[in-house]
């Protein structure tokens, strides 16, 4: 009878782990200091989270204009397919911070005007709070950041602008920037934005286009990031992406560039996720 008992305790077991899924909470809150208000978060945690005391690396996943942080749980399906990509060793596990950029004003930046400083919040505020709040690794190795159209220019920009502290960055559909000066000017207009100082828009344009910042930067400096580049060949971003792919080239910066048949719409990023689960993890292992 102890031996019956004992397989059967032992395969309760395989398959109470074989079951383990993931779990996600989408309306959690911190409090910023910077934006001077609560801000919401959503995080995924993985199937082992709750039964192991082992730390984890950390994918910063942006969502993008229109959306909130539960877009990559609503229409991303996170869960099912972490939990998927987990299970089949293609992605090792880790917990996913999926920040609100779409409560007063609408981004990841900060203004022109200094009024909102949303980058600020996410580097000084958000990435401390929850890299004590759950069991994440903190070097750079363990950290790496994506995001889909708005959230993919987040991408570009916070690793451009930060590459000491993610090891992978893969842009999604990216909106990469305002590709000239005077589109910036236009966009200002439209948003009704009065800035007289031209110096003013020259260096803040030049700080937030993508391939003004790849043009700029040291080479080893852009290295020192692995890149993801993923768009739809019927994406209207295309263009940006395009000349992203080609300013990294003229640099000879190590990238993967994807153009998948698909356009600017979540069925194309469902199928982008699990490469990028998987692009990323492969830094997370140290290949």
């Amino acid at each position: 009878m102890k031996n019956i008992c004992t397989i059967f305790l032992s395969f309760l077991f395989v398959i109470s782990g074989f079951s383990q899924t993931g779990k996600v909470f989408d309306n959690l809150t911190i409090k910023s200091s910077i934006l001077k208000m609560e801000r919401k978060f959503a995080v995924y945690l993985p199937p082992d989270y709750e039964t192991s005391q082992r730390s984890y690396p950390v994918l910063y996943l942006l969502h993008g204009m229109g959306d909130d942080q539960t877009g990559w749980i609503q229409f991303g399906e996170v869960l099912r397919i972490t939990d998927a990509a987990i299970k089949d060793g293609t992605a090792t596990p880790m917990i996913i911070i999926m920040p609100d950029a779409n409560t007063e004003k609408v981004g990841y930046f900060n203004s022109i005007e200094g009024d909102w400083n949303y980058e600020n919040f996410f580097f000084e505020e958000l990435i401390p709070t929850v890299e004590k709040m759950y069991r994440i690794k903190s070097d750079k190795r363990f950290r790496a950041i994506a995001g889909l159209s708005m959230g993919g220019g987040g991408s570009f920009m916070y690793a451009l602008h930060r590459p000491d502290l993610f090891s992978s960055a893969c842009p999604l559909s990216a909106y990469v920037g305002p590709l000239s000066v005077e589109d910036f000017k236009i966009r200002l207009q439209r948003t009704e934005v009065t800035i007289k100082d031209e110096a003013k828009i020259q260096s803040y344009f030049e700080n937030h286009n993508a391939v003004s910042l790849i043009e700029n930067m040291p080479a080893d400096k852009l290295k020192s990031v692995r890149w993801f580049i993923d768009c739809g060949d019927d994406d209207f971003l295309y263009e940006g992406n395009s000349l992203v792919h080609i300013a990294l080239r003229k640099k000879e910066v190590p990238h993967e560039y994807r153009v998948r048949d698909g356009g600017h719409k979540w069925s194309y990023w469902r199928e982008s996720l699990p490469e990028v689960l998987k692009f990323v993890s492969d830094a997370f292992h140290q290949y």
